[in-house]
């Protein structure tokens, strides 16, 4: 389960991958289903969001790893690769590695978004 707490221990994975409008449902799927196959299940692993981006062109993941070394050991890991390679065909992506150093909630009682 995603966790945003800086005291928690973990590293995000932020990617943002940039798409032909008429590949960003391809990409979507492809994510999911990398996700779903192969690195849901790589040790490490604690969660990924799949985000797709409202202009058509850009898809963005937020993934967390127990640690860097998890994160690294799933680049090298042969069956994510496989998924990963038609991904690479249809976008080019940024990811970087992150950690939570603050976060900020509404107050509870406070306005909602209608």
């Amino acid at each position: 389960m995603t966790t945003i707490n800086p005291q928690q221990p973990l590293v995000t994975l932020i990617n943002v991958f940039t798409v032909e409008p008429e590949d960003q449902g391809r990409l979507v799927d492809l994510l999911e289903e990398a996700t779903g196959q192969v690195m849901r299940h790589l040790p490490g692993f604690i969660s990924a969001n799949i985000h797709r981006g409202l202009d058509g062109r850009h898809v963005a993941n937020y993934a967390q790893w127990e640690s860097r070394e998890a994160f690294q050991r799933m680049l090298t890991d042969p069956e994510a690769g496989r998924h990963m390679e038609p991904i690479r065909q249809i976008a080019t992506n940024e990811g970087y590695l992150y950690e939570v150093v603050h976060v900020e909630d509404r107050p509870s009682g406070g306005p909602r978004l209608a």
